[in-house]
């Protein structure tokens, strides 16, 4: 796992963008996995950025959702179908034939769940996964102790996590689903490349736990120490609990510039 302490939330959009745009001019039809929340839009403001200015060509790129709602009509302006296409496949000038999510409006959920599973290595997999992490420690849905072979299924939410949605419905509780699907940990493992960005003071102990502490099912980021390619990028506030802080920063200063994010 490396761990990136850039200044703030903006400098870390900008890193992850640069690692999207090399990914797409490495490979240009790469599956890119993507959060929803706010945390995540610097990362697609910077890089829609470069789409526009001809920097990147985003053209021939797939987009995939991390999770969704269940209940929630996908034409919902907060299901995650609607969010996914207002802040990144729009922005990048994609279609929605270049976009792929669970239907959380399925008449058999758990059906869904296993379709969408299967369907992401049937599209070649995930080549970058972009990842938040719950106040918590959740990464997607999957709440404290999920299971860290778990597979894309139904979650039920914790009220912690509908009370920090509730920001999204007008600050009204009860408009926020109880349930949820999402891609498990064993999941969100098979991605190639694993991407997590954490900003601010309130995520730094789910932070520290999950890069420090031991591999738990009670901190489920904390399965990110167990992939070959997982970038931790968190802004100085997020970092404020990290022992080994100064460590990292030292790490990636003295990293070559040819070996990427």
């Amino acid at each position: 796992m490396e761990v990136v302490i850039v200044p703030d939330a903006k400098a870390g959009g900008e890193l992850i963008a640069e690692a999207m745009a090399a990914l797409l001019r490495r490979k240009p039809d790469a599956l890119l996995g993507v959060a929803t929340g706010s945390t995540p839009l610097p990362v697609y403001e910077a890089l829609s950025a470069k789409v526009r200015s001809g920097a990147v060509d985003a053209s021939r790129a797939r987009v995939c959702q991390l999770d969704e709602y269940v209940g929630l009509p996908a034409d919902h302006p907060e299901s995650y179908r609607s969010v996914v296409l207002r802040e990144v496949v729009e922005p990048l000038g994609l279609t929605e034939a270049s976009f792929m999510g669970p239907d959380g409006t399925a008449e058999d959920v758990q059906a869904a769940c296993e379709e969408y599973d299967r369907a992401l290595p049937a599209a070649g997999g995930v080549d970058l996964q972009l990842l938040g992490i719950g106040t918590d420690g959740h990464i997607g849905f999957n709440e404290p102790c999920s299971s860290l072979a778990s597979r894309t299924r139904i979650k039920t939410l914790t009220e912690q996590t509908r009370v920090d949605n509730a920001r999204f419905f007008d600050g009204d509780i009860d408009q926020v689903p109880h349930h949820v699907i999402t891609q498990g940990i064993g999941t969100i493992l098979e991605a190639r490349h694993l991407v997590l960005l954490a900003t601010g003071e309130g995520k730094a102990d789910a932070v520290a736990a999950s890069v420090e502490g031991p591999v738990s099912a009670l901190v489920p980021a904390s399965a990110l120490q167990l992939h070959p390619h997982a970038t931790v990028v968190v802004d100085e506030a997020a970092a404020s609990k990290l022992k080994l802080a100064d460590y990292f920063r030292a790490t990636f200063a003295a990293k070559p510039a040819w070996q990427g994010l």
